[in-house]
């Protein structure tokens, strides 16, 4: 299968270039530049900005394997650090000059470049660097430049690099889709043949390789990503994969009912379910730090899942539903560059010694590619569609030390407002819906009497990969309704907020 590399220096941008990469049919893998790869499907190389200067001494280094690039004219697009990474290597020189470019920035092309066909000659463009590439190395030429005189783009044909200092896969780019494509198809002479139908079957016969006639045990949750993962192992090893329920104590009202029965009904595999409540709540019992709290749970986890298979003598794989937001935000893509947000209990909150060998078919893939493939899987609309619900469970959404009578005011807040939008109409037009509970409690009035209650936070977000998100625009009328049903039917609740932050600067969840 044809592939375009990229390699990561630790932009927030990069998966951007991935996503941006398979909207046009190309597939697209972020692989680590420090050990020797199979270039023989590589179509291209594209290397990332970052918050890093080259003249630094611990700098991110050009991959190893690029002189074998080189050698076999594979052609290369540089982005920001890319940019600056290849100036300085190839003898030319970079600087930080007093004029930094910083968010929305015009630029012109003065030299005609197949990367810019189709773009015009004046054009705004998303800019974020310091630094500025001040003296080209031999054999390139100068193709634009920012309004402030700056270079913004050069190249060298013969040796297929191509390079520019803006971001094209910033939707504040204008044209930044067609410099993308121009580099696909005109440069990298890509055929645009990858599809997720592709995809899933390649998935199955890898799945079927590897585990031969063993016993598969899924980790399922009843979200989409687990869901779609176990279809995918189903579809490959049939009755051979035992999907696993753990009702930690940290679910959504009534879900342990409620999601064996769906996906019973929906998708004809069998389920067991495991209650496991006791020992989750034992063991975050007074722990208040988010991050060990998530790697509890990651632990706790594993370990259900490894004493449950005791009763399969070949159980020796555990399916996640493991995607790539999730491997970002937990710094766990192969370069090791990306900072870490949080420590997803899938990748960052695993234990380092496992039992179990995982197997991840989506680990890969953002959360609206794994939606398509549900579609494309036949698993129902309202399966592959559900409003994603985190691995921890409402233990992120509990803030402080998690109680039992917390957890119970968590759960009956966030199935009202739930129910509230479901009610309007509103719950299919937002991404993801939910109720948090705060650390504090807040003084109010309740029947002439002084109250002094919990605070509720609501939040709704819209989004698509996950990667960003926009707090949603609910009406007021909706969420003056979720309130006052809230504070009416939950004595212990004084108080309701409405979050209104996106991502960034803050993540979706709030732990």
């Amino acid at each position: 299968m044809e592939k375009v590399l990229i390699i990561d220096y630790g932009s927030q941008y990069t998966q951007l270039i991935a996503r941006r990469i398979r909207e046009n049919h190309v597939y697209s893998e972020v692989v680590s530049g420090d050990g020797k790869l199979d270039l023989s499907n590589v179509k291209g190389l594209i290397l990332s900005g970052g918050p890093s200067s080259v003249y630094e001494e611990d700098a991110p280094k050009l991959p190893v394997f690029f002189d074998e690039i080189l050698e076999r004219k594979i052609p290369v697009l540089g982005i920001c650090y890319g940019l600056h990474l290849i100036t300085f290597n190839l003898g030319g020189e970079v600087k930080k000059v007093e004029q930094s470019e910083y968010g929305k920035t015009d630029l012109e092309i003065i030299f005609p470049s197949v990367l810019f066909d189709s773009v015009d000659r004046n054009f705004s463009s998303w800019m974020s660097h310091g630094d500025s590439v001040t003296s080209l190395p031999d054999g390139f030429v100068k193709t634009a430049v920012s309004k402030s005189g700056i270079l913004a783009g050069m190249e060298n044909v013969q040796k297929n690099i191509y390079c520019i200092q803006f971001h094209p896969e910033v939707k504040h780019t204008q044209f930044g889709e067609n410099v993308i494509s121009n580099f696909l198809f005109k440069i990298c002479s890509c055929s645009s043949s990858w599809n997720l139908e592709d995809y899933v079957e390649e998935q199955i016969l890898k799945i079927r390789e590897r585990v031969g006639d063993s016993t598969v045990i899924s980790a399922f949750s009843g979200g989409v990503d687990s869901s779609v993962a176990s279809v995918i192992v189903h579809k490959a090893i049939g009755k051979n994969l035992i999907n696993v329920f753990v009702d930690h104590g940290m679910l959504r009202k009534n879900e342990e009912e409620e999601v064996p029965a769906i996906f019973q009904q929906a998708l004809g595999m069998n389920f067991k379910l495991l209650d496991s409540k006791e020992v989750f709540l034992s063991r975050l019992n007074g722990i208040e730090d988010p991050e060990t709290k998530r790697k509890i749970i990651g632990e706790q986890f594993i370990r259900e899942f490894e004493s449950f298979s005791k009763q399969y003598p070949t159980a020796k794989f555990l399916v996640q539903g493991t995607i790539y937001s999730d491997v970002i935000e937990s710094a766990g893509t192969t370069t090791g560059k990306t900072a870490k947000i949080k420590s997803h209990h899938n990748v960052g909150g695993l234990p380092e010694n496992m039992n179990m060998e995982l197997i991840e078919p989506l680990r890969t893939l953002f959360k609206d590619e794994v939606r398509q493939l549900g579609e494309i899987l036949g698993i129902p609309h309202h399966i592959v569609h559900r409003h994603p619900f985190p691995g921890p469970g409402l233990a992120v959404r509990c803030l402080g030390e998690i109680t039992v009578p917390k957890l119970a005011v968590l759960k009956e807040a966030d199935y009202i407002f739930r129910e509230v939008l479901r009610e309007y109409g509103w719950e299919e037009k937002v991404w993801q819906a939910f109720a948090v509970i705060l650390p504090v409690r807040s003084v109010g009035v309740i029947g002439d009497r002084r109250s002094y209650g919990y605070t509720i936070a609501l939040r709704s977000v819209d989004s698509v990969e996950a990667m960003t998100a926009d707090w949603s625009r609910i009406p007021h009328e909706i969420l003056d309704e979720a309130s006052r049903r809230i504070t009416n039917k939950i004595s212990e609740v004084g108080r309701v907020v409405y979050d209104i932050t996106s991502k960034p600067p803050a993540t979706i969840e709030w732990e």
